[in-house]
């Protein structure tokens, strides 16, 4: 795996189902976009405890939030979990223990690791979940519709279409250097696995996306053989 310079990049991969996971990397990084997943995944926990579904306007902004990476939408829903508080207490049950909600309405500078990653995807594609089968449907179909565009990163480990996924992006004020992450789930060598490949101090946005499909790619190369 190439890393230039003041790059960093950490992924992890499994097979799903599987205890053991293949890896690089355990620095933690801003999430940048992929905390979406995160926050819908808290919101449904939410709402099962309630004995509730998802509202209309709730379910818009999921979609948005998901599919199309709608900021707005992803702020609205981070206000109605309870922000960084609401994110920690679900992450705490869904067994997150490197994981922090950003300060304030900025969660798009949660702090994670790889690792932790993988635990929030066997939360949404595993079934030993503290999400019921319907939240785990619900939110594995959004993640099988990120709009084209969008749809780079761990689906470079993919046979063809069989991915689910959801990426995160952002350049950081004081450096300029980008943050770019990839998480979900793919199908190669009629094995289904979750990666996570998370980076920072990429010098262009493009340069971050080579960047994690080629640790995507290594990590389920190393996890196959």
């Amino acid at each position: 795996m190439t890393v230039s310079g003041d790059a960093a990049v950490a992924v992890a991969a499994r097979r799903l189902g599987s205890g053991a996971s293949a890896g690089y990397g355990d620095a933690v990084f801003d999430t940048a976009s992929i905390v979406k997943v995160d926050i819908l995944a808290a919101l449904l926990l939410r709402a099962q405890d309630a004995g509730r579904r998802l509202t209309t306007r709730e379910r818009t902004c999921a979609a948005a939030m998901i599919e199309h990476s709608d900021n707005d939408s992803a702020t609205a829903l981070w206000r109605v979990i309870g922000g960084a508080d609401g994110l920690d207490a679900a992450n705490e049950r869904f067994g997150l223990t490197e994981t922090a909600g950003g300060d304030g309405a900025l969660w798009g500078l949660t702090r994670t690791t790889a690792a932790d990653q993988l635990v929030l995807l066997e939360q949404v594609f595993g079934a030993r979940s503290e999400l019921g089968g319907a939240s785990r449907t619900y939110l594995q179909g959004l993640m099988g519709r990120i709009v084209p565009g969008q749809d780079w990163g761990v689906s470079a480990a993919a046979d063809g279409s069989g991915w689910a996924l959801k990426n995160g992006w952002m350049p950081r004020d004081a450096t300029g250097l980008w943050v770019v992450n990839s998480i979900g789930r793919v199908t190669a060598g009629g094995d289904d696995y979750l990666v996570a490949a998370l980076s920072s101090g990429n010098s262009t946005k493009e340069q971050g996306i080579a960047l994690v499909e080629e640790a995507a790619r290594s990590a389920v190369s190393a996890y196959g053989r």
